[in-house]
């Protein structure tokens, strides 16, 4: 078995989870504890010198940034068609939206949960302003995803055909399940889009593998 996943329930490394097992392809998930610091201890950095999940080791090839693992299943496996062909006008529009869910929403969304991050040590008072600050932001980036599924009204992100783009924007929008308001799940769009891909065997046995229980999303 050559493919093996560096990963950690609920986190970014959900979304190659979620890739995988649409592909069907053979892999070892390989459960690194964050809980535990395990993601910062030398045998992992020597992986990814962040110290960040997940880790995709493809034989002896080694990739870190989701975004980037991303595009590596979806070049490894053309068959599959999680991403529109090489060179075309559709990849592009794909390259777009993957630099915009991992560079902008993404980005975001870290702030909200990471705002300690942001303010000197033991300014709770600030942390909770930037927590708060975050919040608002990731609002109008919902409703960006929301315009984009009711743009062409098909049943995926970009259209007819479910993409990694999907399996990517349904992580993001499940860390906003506990938001207090703006949830991604009270978009109009977004409801229905949400549930289609948690329906998907494949996301279904993502969630059984990583323990996920309600609310999904």
């Amino acid at each position: 078995m050559s493919l093996k996943l560096y990963h950690y329930p609920a986190t970014a490394a959900m979304i190659p989870h979620i890739l995988l097992e649409e592909l069907g392809v053979p892999y070892e998930r390989v459960f690194v504890d964050r809980a535990r610091d395990e993601h910062k201890r030398p045998e992992y950095l020597k992986l990814n010198p962040n110290g960040t999940l997940p880790v995709l080791a493809d034989g002896d090839f080694v990739v870190y940034e989701t975004a980037a693992i991303v595009l590596h299943l979806c070049d490894a496996h053309p068959q599959a068609r999680l991403a529109p062909a090489p060179g075309t006008p559709d990849r592009s529009h794909f390259h777009q939206w993957l630099v915009w869910l991992t560079n902008t929403l993404q980005a975001t969304l870290m702030v909200y949960f990471y705002p300690e991050r942001w303010v000197r040590e033991g300014h709770a008072e600030a942390a909770a302003e930037v927590k708060a600050r975050a919040q608002e932001r990731v609002q109008p980036l919902l409703d960006q995803l929301d315009a984009l599924v009711a743009r062409h009204g098909g049943p995926w992100l970009l259209g007819a055909g479910y993409c990694a783009l999907d399996a990517y924007a349904f992580t993001l929008c499940r860390w906003t399940r506990n938001f207090g308001g703006g949830k991604a799940r009270e978009r109009a769009h977004l409801a229905p889009w949400l549930q289609r891909v948690s329906e998907r065997p494949a996301v279904q046995r993502v969630f059984a593998a990583e323990g996920i229980s309600a609310p999904l999303f």
